[in-house]
């Protein structure tokens, strides 16, 4: 008899300590979840704000550099582009094709700061360089909210993927989240700066 009462109460630690586990990794998989999506929002904050910047950056350089025509039509175009699947986002969290066209973005407005060396007059300009200020200050604040946001990503999908989070995530629909970078060699490339004929 004191055998069956010890076996009994063995399982029932056993047990008790099996749903304690399983409610502990569940809130961690939330905490988690909210973590990433709250660290997107950050990156987001920072992408609208280049959104703002750009068609003010645009309007300066064309004044200046009418034969840039090309560079500007493709920031405002990706400009959109962004716009439009950011509104597009499901779960507070960005898609591929979004980061692929943020970095995209990001590179023109690099190239476009690389071609405006060839106007001295737009480079002492007030605003433009105000402008230049803002926008690289929000490209840093980018950046740095990516590392971070990549980071919980990191955090998370090991979580999703490790034993044994991973039965408690496979039960639960928990899925890996997506890291906001971009894998494409010609994007990463560094822009190829031509003034033609000045």
């Amino acid at each position: 008899m004191e055998w069956l009462g010890i076996i009994l109460i063995v399982l029932l630690l056993v047990v008790v300590g099996g749903v304690a586990w399983a409610v502990s990794a569940y809130n961690g998989f939330v905490k988690q979840r909210n973590l990433i999506q709250e660290s997107w929002r950050q990156v987001d904050v920072e992408l609208n704000r280049r959104y703002e910047l750009i068609p003010n950056l645009v309007e300066t350089v064309s004044a200046f550099a009418s034969h840039e025509r090309g560079t500007l039509e493709s920031i405002v175009r990706l400009r959109s582009q962004a716009q439009a699947l950011a509104s597009g986002e499901r779960d507070g969290v960005p898609t591929a094709e979004r980061a692929q066209v943020e970095e995209e973005l990001s590179q023109a407005v690099r190239g476009l700061m690389v071609s405006v060396e060839a106007y001295p007059d737009l480079k002492s300009n007030t605003n433009f360089l105000e402008l230049q200020r803002q926008l690289a200050e929000t490209e840093d604040r980018i950046a740095a909210g990516r590392r971070y946001y990549n980071a919980n990503v990191r955090n998370y999908n090991t979580r999703v993927e490790s034993i044994p989070s991973n039965i408690i995530a496979n039960s639960f629909k928990f899925e890996k989240a997506a890291y906001f970078e971009v894998n494409d060699p010609a994007v990463r490339k560094a822009p190829d700066v031509n003034f033609g004929e000045i």
